[in-house]
Order: C-alpha cells, then structure tokens, then sequence
C-alpha cells in the first residue's frame, strides 16, 4: 500500500492500514509514493495485491482508493462488487502484520538499467506540480545523463503553484516558460500521482498524449515489426493512421487506465495510450502506466535518434484539433446524455465509433462525447483539417448535447 502526499492521504492511510491487518493481511506501507511505485512493487515483490490512495489528477480535495488484485487494476463491476462487500462487512478476522518497506531506490535502479544512458545529454525541465513525482524523476533523468532543471518538485498537497493536471493547457504555462527560459529541448510534466505524462517542446508547444504516441510508437514498431498497440476514442485519427503506415495494428479502444491494460493483455499489445498521457509499455517494460518511465523512453528516443520532438512529428499530416474539453454534468445523468447524443447520431444516419459514448465520423474530420469515469463531467474532443470544419462539428455535437440535457431538464 502507498498513498500520494494529499492532505487527506495520511488519515485515509493509517485507516486501511489498520483495517486491511484486521483482516489477516500482512501489509507492505511503502509510504508516499507515486501510483506507479506501487505497481512496480506487485512485480518487483511478486505480491497478490496493492492499493494506492490517491486523487490522482482531481482538485486537492478529492481522494480515492487505486485497488489492484494480483498484477490488474480492479475496474466496472469489479469495483462495485468491492463495494457490496464493504457495505455489508464481508470481512474476515485475523491479525495481520505491517511493515514499512521502501521501494524508491530499487525502482530508480531499475529504468536506469532499463533505459541505461542516454547516446547524448539532453536539457529538460521537470514539472512535478508538487506531485509524488519530485522526489523521483529528476534523480532518475540525471543519472540516465540528461540536465534536469527542477521545476515544483517539492511535495506539497495543497497544489500552490498550479494544479498537477498536464491535460489542461493554462496548467502547462510554467513549464513552457520555462523551457523558453532556459533553453531546454522538452519539458515533462506529471498529474499528481505521476502516472500521466504531459510533454512541451523546445517550441513551447504542448504535445498531447496521441502525438506523444505516435513518436512511442515508431520506436517500438522499427523494433517490432507488426505489433499491436491500444489506445483510445480521443485519439487523432493520425494516431490510427500513423500506426498502419509502419506496419503495426491500432485497437480503438475505450478510456480508461484500468479498461486499457485489459485490452492490452487480450491483444498482448506491446504499447498503449491515452490522449490524457496514460502511456502503458510492455515492450521492454510491465504494461502499466508510469509517467516517469514514460519520460526515460522519450530523452531515450530523443538521443537516439538526435532530433526535437517538433522534428520527430514534423511529417504527420496537418489537422486541427481541441483539446479535451470538459463540461459538467452529474454523475447520475452524464452517461444518459451521452447515451441520448448516440442514438441521435444514429438515428440521423451518421457514421458513428460507439465503443465508448460517441465518435461522429465526419466528411474532413470527427467529433467525440463521452462520460468521464472519474469526474462529474462531459469530455469532448473534436479534430478536422481546417479551423472552419472543426468549429462546425463542434457546433453540430455541442447542439446535439444541449438538446440531450434539456429533454433530461424537463
């Protein structure tokens, strides 16, 4: 069990601490840490299950539990299932044990013998949002051979300087100034419990996680000719297309960390994402997502292969694209509005992807709705070739949502 440095984490921790040895169970509390520590763990110690605490990238005063059974991330019905047994005390007795047993310095040994040193040095800024990741990347950067300029990388649950969520352009400011400022070549940064990745170019542009895939992607195909890679409905269609032009498989698949490493595993994928910067390896890695290995293979690439990241992107067609954009909506109606906008598009006749919401196949373009899994909101994400295009199917989806909401109004 680890927890990240919320100011609600503590609490919550020493509660289950106590309450998973009243059960029997012995208990390993590695502390604060990030949630990919905690995975890293399950396989390092060969244990049958963990829990990390944490909001993750939710506002400071969010919390939750991330609960793994064996080496997989509990997920749907599994969770619910949990629930029930929580509510009615299906518990059993027994006098388990807890131990603290740190993990930091043998996961850091770990990716530097993983990624070993870089071909050349390379300057990066690291923003950890006061997040569980300062305290472990820079360390692990610098000894791979890269100049790690430290930005916020003081654990603080409060979140004072900006809000450790690198899928939102105003919380990526500090890290593109910075860049500029100090004449990097990227910029990584990480949500709060370090198991997304957020990239800035020497530009100062942001590289969302589906290009950030893309140039994943090469790498592992040029290695593994064929191999299959996961990712998911808010990805660029250049994404999809990227893949089959270097011979690999792309799965479109539905969001979610825990529903991509199930896929994952059905397809044994050697690669996986999400355009909020889930990245998930299994080539040469475990499979799960940590933001900080994520960031290793990129200054490895980068190295290796001696260019920017604008340049490595620099022939995927032009497109136009939103980022994600979040619109609130209760918990107890956001999956009936994106229910209703499907069978809206359906019914018109449209060409529609509806493994998770709804993806409108436009003539130049597509338009996306979906419910979020973790907050009370819409996520939509719209891509076209031109800026007009892009502005009409938004339009045509926003339209589409507001009478979905306004029939549930009534």
């Amino acid at each position: 069990m680890g927890h990240d440095c919320r100011l609600t984490s503590d609490r919550y921790a020493e509660a289950l601490l106590r309450g998973i040895a009243s059960t029997g169970l012995d208990v390993l509390d590695i502390g604060v840490v990030s949630t990919p520590l905690v995975y890293f763990a399950l396989f390092h110690w060969h244990l049958d299950g963990g829990i990390q605490i944490t909001g993750s990238h939710n506002p400071a005063d969010y919390n939750g539990f991330k609960v793994s059974l064996g080496r997989a991330s509990l997920y749907g019905e599994q969770i619910q299932d949990l629930r029930r047994r929580i509510e009615g005390g299906e518990f059993r007795r027994g006098a388990g044990s807890v131990r603290a047993r740190p993990i930091v310095q043998a996961y850091q040994d770990f990716v530097v013998e993983n990624v070993q040193r870089l071909a050349r040095p390379i300057k990066v800024v690291v923003d950890a949002g006061n997040g569980t990741a300062g305290p472990v990347a820079p360390d692990v950067y610098r000894r791979l051979g890269a100049d790690v300029v430290e930005l916020f990388c003081e654990m603080d649950g409060r979140f004072p300087n900006h809000h450790p969520d690198p899928t939102v352009p105003e919380n990526m400011q500090d890290l593109i100034d910075a860049v500029r400022r100090t004449g990097a070549e990227v910029g990584i940064a990480f949500d709060g419990d370090a198991d997304r990745i957020g990239v800035v170019s020497a530009s100062g542009r942001i590289i969302w996680g589906d290009e950030l895939l893309v140039v994943y992607a090469r790498d592992v195909l040029a290695r593994n000719p064929g191999a299959t890679i996961v990712s998911e409905v808010k990805c660029s269609q250049r994404l999809y297309d990227d893949i089959i032009l270097h011979g690999g498989r792309g799965i479109m698949w539905k969001a979610g960390h825990s529903l991509l490493k199930a896929k994952m595993k059905e397809t044994d994928a050697l690669l996986g994402g999400e355009m909020s910067g889930h990245i998930f390896f299994k080539e040469r890695y475990f499979g799960y997502d940590d933001a900080v290995y994520a960031g290793a293979r990129l200054l490895e690439i980068l190295a290796t292969k001696g260019q920017s990241v604008d340049d490595l992107l620099a022939d995927l067609p032009p497109a136009f694209s939103t980022p994600e954009i979040r619109v609130d909506c209760a918990d107890d109606r956001k999956f009936e509005v994106a229910r209703r906008v499907r069978d809206h598009f359906r019914a018109a006749g449209a060409d529609i992807i509806d493994v998770d919401g709804v993806r409108v196949r436009f003539e130049h373009g597509w338009g996306l709705l979906r419910a979020s899994n973790t907050q009370p909101v819409l996520v939509m994400r719209f891509e076209a070739e031109t800026p007009e295009q892009l502005a009409d199917y938004r339009r045509t989806v926003e339209q589409a949502v507001a009478t979905a909401q306004a029939d549930l109004a009534s």
